[in-house]
C-alpha cells in the first residue's frame, strides 16, 4: 500500500491533463501558501499594533458579517464547477459552455446576495453607525469583484503555477501598501478604511488578471441553450453546506461580538486563532490539487488510485498539522505576542490560551475538510456533510453560550474556544464513521503513528527547553520581541531537524519519498 501511495504522487495517470504531476502541484501550492503565510505574519502584527484590539475587532466583526453574503453569492458554485468542468476540459467548446453557465449563475446570485445584504444592513441597529455601514459596503466589493475572478476555471485546468505566481505578487503588493499607508493617526476610522481598501485590492487585481488571460482557455460565444435546471439540485445542497460551514466557522466571532460591545474579545480571539487559521489554510489549500484527481478517479471507478490518493493527502495533513500543534501549544505565549505586536502587556489577554485550546483543530478541521473534498464531493454524498455541519452549528452555539455565560463568564473568549474545539472533534468522529470505508485506512495507520510519536517528542523538548532558552537571551521590555523571535527560530529549527530526522530514520513514507535512492526505485518501477 505504501508504494502505491507514492505512485499516486509520481505516476502520470491517463486523466485529463494527465501530464500534470500531483507531487509537483502539491509543492507549487505549498510554496504559494507558505509565501502568503509569511507575508501575512509580517503584516498582521503591524496592523494589530496600529488598529488596537477594539478597532481590529470592529473590522473582524463587519468582515465576518459581509462574508456570509459572499458565501450566498457563491452558493458553492466553485466546488461543483470544478467537479463538472474537469469532465469536459479536453473539449474547449463543451468546457466554454460549462464556464458560461456557471458564470451567469454566479453573477445572478451575487446580485441577489448584495441586495439582501443592503436590506439587512438597513434594518440592523448596529449599522446605524456610519462607520459600520460604510465599512460593510467597502468590504462587499470583495464578493462583487469576485464574480469575475474565475479562479475555479484555473483550478479545474490545474494551472497551479500561474495561480501561485499571481497570488504571491498581488498579496506582496498589498503588504507593501499596508506598511506605506496604514499609519497611526488621531482618527482610528480613517486608518481603518485605508486598511480595508488595501485588503480588497488583491481581489480586484486577481479578477482583472484572470479576465485578461481567460480568453486563452474559454470562448464566450454562445453555443446552444444553457441548462441551469440540472445544476439546481446539487447547487442547493452545496449552498446549504457552504452556508452551514460559514455559520460554523464564524459563529465564535459573531457570538463574542454580541457578548462584548467593545469588540475587545473579538480582537483577542482573532489573535489567538491567527496562527491556527494559517496552518489550516496551508493544509486545505493543497486539497485544490487533489479534488480534480479524486473526482476523476471516482468517476472512472478506479478504487485503488482513489484510496491511495486519499491516503497520500491524509499523510500530508498529519505531516504538517502534528508538528504545528506541538510547537504552537508549547510556545503559545511568544507566538501570540509576536502576532499581536504586544510583548509586555495584556491588551490581548487570553489570546495564548485560545491558541492552546484550538490548536487541535489544525488536525481535526483539516481532516474533516479532506473527507468532504476528496470523498463526499466526488462520490456525490454531500448531504452527509450538510447534516453534519447543521448539527455542528447548533452544537457549537449551544456549547459556546453554555461556556461563555454559565461556566466561564469571566473568560468568555476562552469558553467559546473550548466549545468550538469540542464541537469540531465530535464532527470529525461522525465524518470518519460515515466514510469509514476510505477514511479509516487513510487516517489510522503505522505511517501516521510515526508522525504522532515524533510530534510528541518535539513537544516535550520544546516544553522544557524553550523557557530555559528564553531566560538565557538578553533582551527584555520593549526589546522582548527579539528574544521571542530568536527563541522561535532556534526551537523551530531544532524541532524540524529532530522531527524530519526521526521520520527519515523510521522510514516514514512521505519523507522517504524525497530521497534520491527511493525516487530512482520508483522511476524504475513505473518505467517497468
Amino acid at each position: 500500500m505504501g508504494s502505491n501511495m507514492e505512485e499516486v504522487a509520481s505516476k502520470k495517470p491517463s486523466a485529463p491533463n494527465g501530464s500534470s504531476n500531483v507531487r509537483v502541484n502539491v509543492v507549487i501550492n505549498l510554496i504559494r501558501t507558505l509565501t502568503l503565510t509569511i507575508l501575512s505574519f509580517i503584516t498582521f502584527p503591524y496592523v494589530c499594533r496600529i488598529l488596537g484590539d477594539s478597532t481590529l475587532g470592529l473590522y473582524t466583526w463587519v468582515n465576518t458579517f459581509v462574508y456570509y453574503f459572499l458565501i450566498l453569492a457563491k452558493i458553492s458554485i466553485p466546488n461543483i464547477a470544478i467537479r463538472e468542468c474537469v469532465k469536459v476540459r479536453d473539449d474547449k467548446k463543451a468546457f466554454s459552455h460549462k464556464v458560461q453557465e456557471f458564470f451567469l449563475l454566479q453573477a445572478f446570485m451575487t446580485l441577489i446576495s448584495f441586495g439582501l445584504m443592503v436590506a439587512i444592513m438597513a434594518s440592523v441597529p448596529t449599522f446605524n453607525d456610519q462607520t459600520y455601514m460604510q465599512l460593510g459596503f467597502l468590504l462587499s466589493i470583495n464578493f462583487l469583484a469576485g464574480v469575475f475572478s474565475f479562479e475555479w476555471v484555473y483550478i479545474a485546468l490545474e494551472k497551479h503555477f500561474y495561480i501561485a505566481v499571481r497570488s504571491i505578487l498581488t498579496l506582496a503588493l498589498s503588504a507593501v501598501l499596508t506598511f506605506v499607508y496604514v499609519k497611526e493617526q488621531t482618527e482610528p476610522a480613517r486608518v481603518l478604511f485605508v486598511y480595508a481598501s488595501i485588503t480588497i485590492l488583491s481581489t480586484i487585481l486577481t479578477s482583472l488578471i484572470n479576465c485578461l488571460i481567460l480568453p486563452k482557455y474559454v470562448s464566450f460565444k454562445k453555443e446552444g441553450p444553457y441548462d441551469f435546471r440540472s445544476m439546481l439540485k446539487p447547487l442547493i445542497v452545496l449552498f446549504f453546506i457552504s452556508f452551514a460551514l460559514t455559520l460554523y466557522n464564524e459563529t465564535d466571532v459573531l457570538l463574542l461580538g454580541f457578548l462584548d460591545s467593545t469588540k475587545s474579545a473579538v480582537g483577542a480571539y482573532s489573535v489567538g486563532v491567527k496562527g491556527i487559521d494559517i496552518i489550516i489554510t496551508i493544509i486545505t489549500s493543497l486539497y485544490a490539487v487533489f479534488m480534480p484527481r479524486a473526482s476523476y478517479y471516482y468517476q472512472k471507478e478506479d478504487k485503488q488510485y482513489f484510496q491511495n490518493l486519499i491516503r497520500y493527502s491524509m499523510n500530508i495533513t498529519f505531516f504538517i498539522a502534528i508538528p504545528a500543534i506541538a510547537t504552537m501549544t508549547t510556545m503559545a505565549q511568544p507566538i501570540t505576542a509576536l502576532i499581536s505586536g504586544n510583548y509586555a502587556n495584556s491588551q490581548y489577554q487570553d489570546a495564548y490560551l485560545v491558541l492552546i485550546v484550538l490548536s487541535i483543530m489544525m488536525l481535526t478541521y483539516s481532516i474533516g475538510d479532506n473527507i468532504y473534498t476528496e470523498i463526499l464531493l466526488p462520490s456525490k454524498r454531500e448531504k452527509i456533510y450538510l447534516y453534519t455541519m447543521l448539527i455542528g452549528v447548533l452544537l457549537n452555539v449551544g456549547l459556546s453560550l453554555l461556556f461563555a455565560l454559565v461556566i466561564m463568564p469571566d473568560h468568555q473568549t476562552l469558553g467559546v474556544a473550548i466549545a468550538t474545539g469540542l464541537t469540531d472533534l465530535l464532527i470529525l468522529i461522525f465524518l470518519i464513521y460515515e466514510t469509514r470505508e476510505y477514511a479509516l485506512k487513510a487516517i489510522f495507520n503505522l505511517n501516521n503513528l510515526k508522525i504522532i510519536i515524533f510530534g510528541g517528542v518535539i513537544a516535550l523538548l520544546t516544553y522544557f527547553l524553550a523557557p530555559l532558552l528564553l531566560k538565557a537571551l538578553p533582551w527584555s521590555g520593549s526589546d522582548l520581541w527579539k528574544s521571542y523571535v530568536l527563541e522561535l527560530v532556534i526551537m523551530v529549527g531544532g524541532d524540524a531537524i529532530i522531527y524530519i530526522g526521526g521520520l527519515a530514520l523510521t522510514k516514514e513514507k512521505l519523507v522517504s519519498s524525497f530521497s534520491p535512492k527511493h525516487r530512482k526505485e520508483m522511476e524504475e518501477k513505473n518505467n517497468g
